[in-house]
């Protein structure tokens, strides 16, 4: 009986089947850009610059790096298997 009811709801479990793999595969590309050490650094530098040509302000330039430092510290921590 499983494979008579598995053949009988493939055309309903399928897509969702389908649907559910392309947010997974979604996910973790996403997850690798977000902690991708590439990026953090290069969002790290155009934090800088918009902070040395007066596009915002100390305090912002300080939240932001921090939450920048931490994700990189994430992604290293990943990195290695922690």
């Amino acid at each position: 009986m499983g494979l008579l009811s598995t053949i009988v709801a493939a055309p309903v479990v399928g897509p969702f089947k389908g649907v559910l793999w392309i947010a997974r595969m979604l996910a973790e590309h996403a997850e690798q850009e977000l902690y991708s050490e590439d990026n953090i650094r290069k969002d790290i530098l155009q934090l800088e610059q918009q902070y040395e040509f007066g596009k915002i302000t100390l305090e912002d330039f300080e939240r932001a790096e921090s939450e920048l430092l931490e994700r990189l510290t994430m992604a290293r921590r990943m990195k290695e298997g922690r």
